[in-house]
């Protein structure tokens, strides 16, 4: 019996599941079971222009809140039944470990200690940020190695007043840290000239471009002196939670690649391509490991959109920030996105 059973395993093609009893997965984890049940995802944000603030009429909108829609996309069908919790970044983890959320979209930059220390784990890479400067443009400052004897606005008791100190005295360089209590303080003093540069995460900065008195005047230099990974948060415990997030983010990213968007996601379903009908869930099983439906991806992209159609309505070129994909195009155009396939 064995041996019969070995020959069928080394006959199937490669890459085959091979096992005794092998077939759909039909069991919901925890997690999936209470939204199922419960009818909604409950989603924590942290509120941050471009990534999670309400609208004139109280909706939330931003790159944070669009992936959780994409969430609740592929599990409820209906962008509209993801619910969001406003969480101040202290009271994250607690309301992820206490159960009060499912997921936080965007908890604070990746690091080993927050992922294993914390009973949570991040789902993967959203947004690949860092330290940056911003700076006047009448400086004429191309690139942070250019500055020296500067006074920089920096938020105190932060990485980034760490950072910004580590960078200057390994170039043996001076300047003149200026510090405030917080970055809306430090962006403030930098708008009135008491810095020729204000310092934080990329993605901060854009956000404190637009809020300036003369945005245009300004530039976030391309220069990182650090590495702030982001993505979505869950608790550990619950792998098919995990990977429904997870792949929630790489078919996004894998839609792009596919050139399968928001306005194209139905024509796409009568694509020829391989990867495309997998991926649409036309051809093969690809929901079953998942506990979702075969078109949990599409519905991701028509509700939704791919991972351009979302940078660029909140942060990119449809947004005031107007910020550069960089890191986070493509690993074909450059950046440094890059998800396995649907298949």
């Amino acid at each position: 019996m064995m041996r019969r059973l070995l020959f069928a395993c080394l006959a199937a093609f490669a890459g085959a599941l091979c096992s005794p009893g092998a077939g759909a997965q039909t069991d919901v984890g925890p997690t999936l079971g209470q939204i199922v049940k419960r009818g909604s995802l409950i989603c924590g944000v942290t509120p941050s222009p471009g990534f999670a603030q309400r609208d004139g009429a109280g909706e939330w909108r931003g790159f944070d809140v669009d992936f959780c829609r994409a969430v609740a996309s592929a599990v409820l069908d209906d962008p509209a039944k993801a619910r969001f919790v406003e969480l101040l970044p202290k009271a994250r983890v607690g309301a992820l470990q206490a159960g009060a959320v499912d997921l936080v979209a965007s908890a604070s930059p990746w690091t080993q200690a927050r992922d294993a220390g914390q009973k949570l784990i991040y789902a993967g890479v959203f947004l690949y940020d860092g330290q940056g400067f911003i700076v006047r443009r009448q400086r004429g400052f191309n690139s942070i190695q250019e500055m020296e004897g500067v006074a920089i606005c920096v938020e105190q008791g932060t990485p980034y007043e760490l950072d910004v100190a580590d960078f200057f005295r390994a170039r043996t360089a001076k300047y003149d840290p200026k510090l405030f209590a917080s970055l809306e303080e430090a962006a403030k003093a930098y708008d009135e000239g008491k810095c020729d540069a204000l310092t934080a995460d990329v993605s901060l900065l854009s956000g404190v471009r637009i809020g300036l008195a003369a945005p245009a005047d300004h530039a976030v230099l391309p220069d990182l002196l650090s590495k702030s990974p982001r993505g979505p948060l869950v608790r550990q415990g619950d792998d098919q939670w995990l990977n429904i997030v997870r792949w929630t983010l790489f078919a996004m990213i894998d839609a792009e690649e596919l050139d399968v968007s928001k306005a194209n996601a139905d024509a796409a379903l009568s694509s020829e391509k391989p990867q495309i009908r997998r991926l649409l869930g036309v051809d093969g099983a690809h929901g079953d490991d998942l506990g979702l439906s075969q078109d949990w991806a599409y519905r991701i992209i028509k509700h939704v959109g791919n991972y351009a159609d979302v940078f660029e309505r909140n942060l990119g070129k449809g947004a005031p920030f107007a910020m550069e994909r960089r890191l986070n195009a493509l690993w074909s155009k450059g950046g440094l996105l890059y998800a396995p396939p649907v298949r």
